[in-house]
């Protein structure tokens, strides 16, 4: 890769360019950057230590937070250090395994959402079938599934950027590599590259939005045949934080990934990737840790008026 570009290495961008800006957005980073690894670090050790929770959802919800923790410390730790330093400097080497893990972690990710979507499909529209079709067995092979795709997509994104060659600037207009800003200062012709994303995000993540929502279509109408309406409000409610975090990491990340031809403002630019880097990571415990066994409980009683 070091001989596919004219730079040896890039150049970062930082949160401002006066200190107290700096420092305030650093200090806001690393709090939402511990809030995220406490809050998913919490959901790992409860679903593991409480054997009562050894149910499809919380062995989904329990590789979500792992995930999460790695995918916010791929990105916020070194912009965070980056800004308190003023060191933007990153080597060609470093970009590549950033832009690796993070598209990597973007595409496991919204794997992992649509699975837990079909989680809440199966529990309330086919509930004697639950037990069945998501078993122990499925669900570990579900998960490899989703990690071995992502690995193929990721490598195969990080191979194509990198084949091109960069000599227009070595200043990312972004905290951390990505692949939209490094389009932007190669020199290659880039249609391939687009045309690639552009593939990726019709056809994986447009299929995976497109299954999330059928599956919840099914859900609110299998939901509206319960007879009693405090129920219906209680499944409606487990269902909107799952839809608010899908649409929030898939609509922030497709607006980034697909204006590649456009060249937005860095603040802009920057608040998006956040939108789909940072915000997910930290929502998910938010929202999964206060519901989780209300949820399920809410889950059961609705699967059992079902059945009957």
């Amino acid at each position: 890769m070091a001989n596919s570009t004219m730079v040896t290495e890039f150049l970062l961008e930082i949160f401002a360019e006066t200190w107290e800006l700096r420092l305030l957005l650093s200090v806001l980073f690393l709090l939402l950057y511990l809030g995220s690894l406490l809050g998913n670090l919490t959901i790992v050790i409860a679903t593991t230590v409480d054997q009562t929770l050894n149910t499809p959802m919380y062995f989904f919800l329990r590789n979500l937070s792992i995930l999460d923790m790695c995918y916010v410390s791929v990105t916020v730790p070194n912009a965070c250090v980056n800004s308190l330093t003023n060191h933007r400097n990153i080597s060609v080497a470093g970009c590549a395994a950033q832009v690796f893990l993070v598209f990597f972690c973007a595409c496991v990710e919204i794997l992992f959402l649509t699975v837990m979507a079909q989680d809440r499909y199966v529990a309330i529209c086919k509930p004697l079938l639950y037990p069945v079709i998501m078993n122990h067995q499925f669900c570990v092979q579900m998960t490899l599934a989703s990690l071995l795709t992502s690995l193929i997509i990721a490598v195969v994104h990080t191979i194509k950027t990198f084949q091109l060659s960069f000599c227009h600037s070595n200043m990312v207009p972004q905290i951390f590599c990505d692949i939209p800003p490094l389009l932007r200062l190669s020199c290659s012709d880039t249609f391939n590259n687009k045309v690639l994303i552009l593939l990726t995000a019709i056809g994986f993540s447009g299929s995976c939005f497109t299954f999330i929502a059928i599956s919840y279509v099914h859900i609110l109408s299998t939901v509206l045949r319960v007879p009693v309406k405090g129920d219906r409000g209680k499944a409606f409610s487990t269902c909107v934080p799952h839809i608010i975090v899908v649409s929030v990491f898939l609509t922030s990340g497709a607006y980034v990934y697909l204006r590649i031809p456009v060249t937005t403002e860095l603040v802009q630019q920057i608040t998006l990737s956040v939108f789909y880097t940072v915000f997910p990571p930290f929502l998910n415990p938010i929202i999964y840790n206060f519901f989780p066994e209300g949820k399920h409980t809410k889950y059961n009683k609705i699967r059992q008026k079902l059945v009957h």
